[in-house]
């Protein structure tokens, strides 16, 4: 079961669970649990890893009493709570324009602080706290999978993004690199109000000089680095393009570099920071 604050990291944490081969179930109500539960259990049952995420709105008696009615059944029940600073919190939701659950507070630190003391009986059951304040969502990955992963499951994590450097380069990249050495599509009236996703500015930028050379030699360092990160017991492997705004160049090679990786059958993820900027 995974439960805790709203902002916390819930929804990384089941994806993650996810990647790892887990059958994970979000916002299924407390009473259908029990039945859920009962067909994971069953020796015919191919669920051997089933995760259950709390709903936000749940009350703390309703997930309370659904942990209880489950370690009732199962021996190797598990509460996970994911716990974080109200300060870390606030600037998730700044950040991301979300509504907090409990808006019905007028601020949002309100909000949190009313949600901790609702939740704090469900944390004090918890078989374990994870603190997500420090973390970011490539350490909560490795965090999830050295808790839960096992041998056989899937493979290295491959992040591909892009991102604007007027608005400030990721913390979080593994693998920067600087897409500015090319024309740059802004300055081409037609393409001036469309983004990388488009095929105009993608065939705009791929057809630039050193282009096919650029992604060639990347390609070839990334399938000597992934086995050698592999060796080292590292699970994600985040690679960053930039450009000035984040919405044309870094973007159409982000997402070029993505299917050559896909069609060599590497898992990879592909993510626009700034494209909507």
């Amino acid at each position: 079961m995974i439960a805790g604050l709203s902002g916390a990291g819930r929804s990384h944490f089941a994806s993650n669970l996810e990647d790892l081969g887990w059958f994970v179930i979000d916002r299924l109500p407390a009473e259908i649990m029990r039945r859920v539960s009962e067909l994971a259990s069953a020796t015919e049952s191919n669920w051997n890893r089933v995760a259950f995420v709390a709903k936000a709105d749940s009350t703390e008696g309703e997930t309370l009493a659904a942990v209880n009615e489950l370690r009732g059944m199962e021996d190797n029940l598990s509460l996970v709570f994911l716990d974080c600073s109200t300060e870390t919190l606030v600037r998730r939701y700044k950040d991301s324009r979300r509504p907090h659950p409990l808006s019905s507070f007028p601020k949002i630190e309100d909000a949190i602080e009313a949600e901790r003391n609702m939740l704090a009986s469900t944390r004090a059951e918890a078989d374990l706290i994870l603190d997500t304040s420090d973390l970011s969502v490539h350490d909560l990955r490795e965090a999830v999978t050295r808790l839960y992963a096992k041998e056989g499951d899937r493979a290295m994590q491959i992040s591909v993004s892009s991102f604007g450097f007027k608005h400030g380069v990721p913390r979080d990249a593994d693998i920067q690199l600087d897409c500015r050495f090319l024309p740059n599509p802004y300055w081409v009236e037609e393409l001036r109000d469309k983004d990388g996703l488009n095929r105009e500015v993608q065939e705009f930028v791929l057809k630039q000089e050193n282009v096919e050379n650029f992604l060639t030699d990347l390609f070839s360092l990334l399938n000597y680095l992934i086995p050698a990160y592999e060796n080292e017991g590292k699970s994600y492997l985040s690679v960053a393009f930039g450009c000035t705004g984040g919405k044309h160049r870094s973007v159409a090679i982000a997402e070029e570099l993505s299917q050559m990786l896909k069609r060599n059958e590497i898992d990879v993820s592909t993510f626009h920071r700034d494209v909507n900027r």
